[in-house]
């Protein structure tokens, strides 16, 4: 059987689409037809180059993403044929079988547990979460990455209680993801720092009480004047050294925290005052926002199926699997919140 993928034969160029040949299924493998992938900014790094050496090229990409599994390996008891899953790069229950080797012509293909830049793929029965029936399979692309990370940094990590002040520093779809969290728990303000006026106004969609855009404001200054002792929780979504300082820096003394989300560029480095910790902050990394997804998708789900917010605005106008590069340019430039690459489309 084959398929198409969009590969990254070499950093720094643009993906290829190329029609590749699905291996047989090892142990603990699941054979998937997707149906939408969301993309992520590690993929926009990975394309560029920014993530370092990439030795296993050419490879697959994708790490967030909905279908139908058509086929199981042995040993697979978590989802069977028929059934809708979200594809997700967070660890869940089952079997752990690494990942697949795809052929193109002469050449290998090398893919990780989970990819979801192309129409069918070999993922690894732990990366596969079932969908409710009653969350569509596009806004069920979420749950693959920027819900669990987004939401998970404020409600697992942080512990945000009701009526504390949130700052989110990056307004993509993870911080996007924070926002909805922040208001659905009760955060007060809310407020959302990024340069992109479209970023902006979505984040006034979904929950953010302000909105400061950095370029053209003293950040620091701007987030003191509306919570004068600074916020009580912070998430950081940007992967900019300089905005993680900021991040800490914006909390309050004695029980002020922040959370780094965002992947910063291989050889980047934090400068920080450690006197910030002399005053009783704290910051905090995580791993996908801490997320179990056996725990946390199905509550996730819910969530986003709320009426309250009108979450399919978050993510972009459908883009094709031949048009992924615009969807990547376009997450680059802060143009959408969160790219949808439905793979039905020409």
């Amino acid at each position: 059987m084959k398929t198409y993928a969009a590969l990254l034969v070499q950093t720094g160029t643009p993906l290829e689409i190329v029609e590749i040949t699905i291996p047989a299924l090892n142990p603990g493998q699941v054979l998937v037809e997707i149906a939408y992938s969301g993309a992520c900014g590690t993929q926009v790094m990975e394309a560029r180059g920014l993530k370092g050496a990439d030795k296993w090229v050419p490879h697959c990409l994708g790490h967030e993403g909905t279908g139908m599994v058509l086929e199981i390996g042995s040993s697979v008891t978590k989802v069977k044929p028929g059934d809708r899953v979200v594809l997700s790069w967070i660890k869940g229950s089952g079997i752990d079988a690494g990942g697949a080797v795809y052929g193109w012509g002469e050449r290998k293909v090398n893919a990780g547990a989970v990819t979801t830049f192309q129409r069918h793929a070999v993922v690894s029965e732990n990366r596969l979460t079932p969908i409710p029936l009653e969350l569509p399979l596009d806004i069920a692309v979420l749950l693959g990455c920027a819900a669990p990370t987004g939401m998970g940094s404020v409600y697992n990590v942080l512990k945000m209680k009701a009526g504390e002040s949130v700052a989110i520093f990056g307004a993509g779809g993870i911080g996007l993801n924070a926002c909805v969290a922040a208001a659905l728990g009760g955060g007060d303000p809310i407020i959302a720092v990024d340069p992109s006026p479209t970023r902006r106004a979505l984040a006034k969609l979904y929950g953010a009480t302000h909105v400061i855009d950095p370029a053209n404001s003293d950040v620091i200054q701007e987030l003191k004047s509306i919570v004068p002792g600074g916020v009580d929780v912070a998430v950081e979504a940007s992967g900019i050294p300089e905005v993680m300082d900021q991040a800490i820096n914006s909390t309050r003394q004695q029980g002020g925290r922040a959370v780094i989300v965002g992947n910063a560029k291989f050889g980047s480095v934090l400068k920080l005052n450690p006197s910030v910790f002399n005053q009783g902050k704290s910051m905090m990394g995580t791993w996908g926002g801490d997320s179990v997804p056996d725990r946390d998708y199905g509550r996730f789900g819910r969530l986003l199926s709320t009426n309250r917010f009108p979450i399919k605005e978050l993510l972009s106008k459908p883009y094709s699997l031949t048009n992924v590069n615009s969807a990547l340019n376009d997450l680059e430039a802060g143009r959408v919140g969160r790219p949808l690459i439905d793979m039905t489309l020409s």
